[in-house]
């Protein structure tokens, strides 16, 4: 049996591999290249195919497709979101996803996608602040201590010049395991007890909860004149962080509104309701932060965009370093319209 081409050989980049390529580049240069693939892909947003994801929704949890495509690559991700995996020992968000060529239509990765999900939502946030946070912003209140939120710290410090970090978590030991992991990256940690405690002088603030239902994280009399949100935990109908009344006094930015009014906060508001779409004020279409005193809100959801800029990110990153398996993905007989012949010789000897 003939050994298959290398066109055949689809680039893998396993978790493994994941976690060796992001020491190999440094956790903040990995999440600034992918926050600089965002802006450069949100400034072409029109270049882009663009659908809200494919959902299926059961009691417990959601599986999702994200694809998106521009003349040169197409990419999906699959992702879940099952918050009560953890009881089980289970990640509540697990994913893969897949760069391809559109020429061809042959895969030019294949690459694990949760920690790269953690990463490229962390690099999405960061770029949200720096449009519209407060200039020189140094604290911010992560409410939600899980997978995520290392992430997010990371990113503010290492994009946003964020020194301090204020954590809540209504389990005490997700805020133990954040504050442990914080250590020695140089952010200043403060562990706190409400989320109240944590919001005290914070300028950010980014909530990142898992529960699949309509909560309220911060009511309206937590949030002052001049606090920017990154409310990133509202990721599918039913499923929201904020109060009603904060969204209202907000100017509210959005990734892809077809999506977000129906899985993200302003899923709560009339369906008319005026919101910015983060790639104009990115492509300098439309404003930002217009004064000390405003409320900015980015309602995020994800989008398949941050995930095509992500991947293209990583195939780069595999293919400088090494870092990848060659994965036997596709069927390369010697006549492209012998398939049937291919396998025929395949047969083990008798």
């Amino acid at each position: 049996m003939t050994a298959p081409s290398d066109k055949a050989l689809v680039p893998f980049v396993s978790v493994d591999l994941m976690m060796q390529l992001v020491h190999r580049v440094g956790l903040t240069e990995m999440i600034a290249a992918i926050a600089a693939a965002i802006e450069e892909d949100f400034r072409r947003w029109d270049a882009f195919d663009k659908t809200p994801r494919v959902a299926a929704h059961s009691p417990v949890g959601v599986i999702e497709l994200m694809p998106t495509a521009d003349d040169a690559h197409y990419a999906f991700k699959y992702v879940n979101g099952h918050p009560g995996n953890t009881r089980g020992g289970l990640q509540t968000v697990t994913a893969f996803g897949l760069l391809a060529d559109m020429t061809t239509g042959y895969p030019l990765l294949l690459s694990e996608m949760t920690l790269l999900t953690a990463l490229r939502t962390a690099a999405m946030s960061a770029v949200a602040a720096r449009h519209l946070a407060p200039k020189g912003a140094t604290t911010m209140a992560m409410i939600g201590n899980g997978a995520q939120a290392e992430f997010q710290s990371v990113a503010m410090q290492g994009l946003c010049g964020i020194t301090h970090v204020r954590l809540y978590d209504t389990d005490p030991k997700a805020t133990e395991k954040c504050a442990r992991n914080l250590a020695g990256t140089g952010l200043t940690v403060t562990a706190c007890t409400t989320a109240e405690d944590a919001l005290e002088g914070a300028q950010i603030v980014t909530t990142c909860t898992a529960d699949k239902r309509n909560a309220t994280i911060l009511t309206d009399n937590m949030v002052g004149a001049g606090l920017h949100i990154n409310a990133i935990g509202g990721d599918c109908p039913g499923k929201t962080e904020l109060a009603e009344a904060v969204l209202h006094r907000s100017d509210i930015f959005v990734e892809y509104p077809p999506q977000t009014r129906v899985e993200g906060e302003i899923q709560q508001l009339a369906p008319d309701h005026p919101v910015t779409e983060l790639w104009q004020v990115i492509a300098g279409h439309a404003q930002g932060r217009r004064s000390a005193d405003q409320i900015t809100l980015f309602d995020s959801v994800g989008f398949a965009i941050e995930d095509f800029s992500a991947l293209r990110v990583v195939r780069d990153k595999a293919v400088e370093t090494g870092l990848h398996i060659p994965l036997d993905l596709l069927a390369d007989p010697d006549d492209p319209r012998d398939l049937y012949g291919m396998l025929s010789r395949a047969a083990p000897a008798s």
